[in-house]
């Protein structure tokens, strides 16, 4: 009988939570202060990535200085909305809710072919409308809450998601996202239930993905590091689940670059152009 070694999880992906807990706390207050900014806005899901920023934000700037939206559509579920009315509770933060429904059905009744999929991209971009509205209107800067695990994979909608200019999870793996969420106080119905971007009714991430988000990490981290297929095989994970997870983050790489610009100049932003005065604040 073949036997199947466990993935190495702990070794691999284990941190020190309360010093990155602190970490993550001053690069909150830090990165604000940098651009002029002494609050911070959060589009609370319900779920665990945006609940882990709330209560980094509220450990950075204290609960009078962050706003919490809730930004449900008709098709949400509804424990979406109450978790976020839970997590916004735990965290001593007002909970302000804006329901996208007029927005997306808006265009919708002039679109007949829009599908699920594309549906489910314009509720993402219509959160990100609101979201930094709301932070014109409290001039407080948005927080991203997208983990390294969904950015690897492509697995957010282009020019939403991943917008908010500041973004401290964004190097965490999802099994890190959770560890770190328990750590922080999150509600454990919000850490233990099955995530889900929740655009599609019945949608869940590892049903999207095709892996476990637990097992997914593991290859991943190993892929970035260099580590060949047959050293990954070895340690229990299919030839299967390290193909798809190689072919997710090459197909996406596009989604985590800034927009492509036809240089025709030494002065071309962020390529030659690069001098001391861009990072002045005064």
């Amino acid at each position: 009988m073949k036997i199947i070694r466990k993935p190495p999880q702990g070794e691999v992906l284990e941190l020190n939570y309360p010093l990155v807990a602190d970490y993550l706390t001053r690069f909150i207050r830090e990165e604000l202060a940098w651009r002029g900014y002494t609050k911070a806005v959060v589009a609370v899901s319900g779920g665990v990535d945006s609940a882990t920023t709330l209560a980094l934000a509220v450990r950075a700037l204290g609960p009078e200085n962050v706003h919490a939206l809730a930004l449900p559509h008709r098709d949400s579920r509804p424990e979406s909305l109450e978790h976020a009315r839970l997590v916004a509770q735990t965290f001593g933060v007002a909970l302000e809710v804006v329901d996208i429904t007029p927005m997306v059905e808006g265009y919708a009744a002039q679109t007949p072919d829009l599908t699920p999929h594309r549906k489910g991209n314009v509720m993402a971009r219509c959160r990100m409308i609101v979201l930094f509205d709301k932070s014109m209107a409290y001039h407080a800067l948005p927080l991203g809450t997208g983990n390294k695990t969904e950015r690897l994979f492509g697995y957010f909608t282009w020019n939403a998601d991943d917008t908010p200019p500041v973004n401290p999870l964004g190097d965490l793996y999802k099994t890190q996202v959770w560890a770190l969420a328990r750590y922080l106080g999150v509600p454990e119905v919000v850490v233990e239930k099955p995530p889900t971007a929740d655009l599609i009714p019945g949608q869940t991430d590892e049903a999207d993905l095709g892996v476990q988000y637990r097992r997914a990490d593991v290859i991943l981290e190993h892929y970035l590091k260099g580590y060949p297929d047959a050293y990954i095989r070895r340690l229990g994970y299919t030839p299967e689940e390290i193909a798809l997870v190689k072919q997710r983050v090459n197909r996406t790489h596009w989604k985590r670059a800034l927009p492509t610009v036809a240089l025709v100049s030494t002065t071309a932003i962020h390529e030659f152009y690069l001098r001391p005065l861009d990072y002045r604040t005064e």
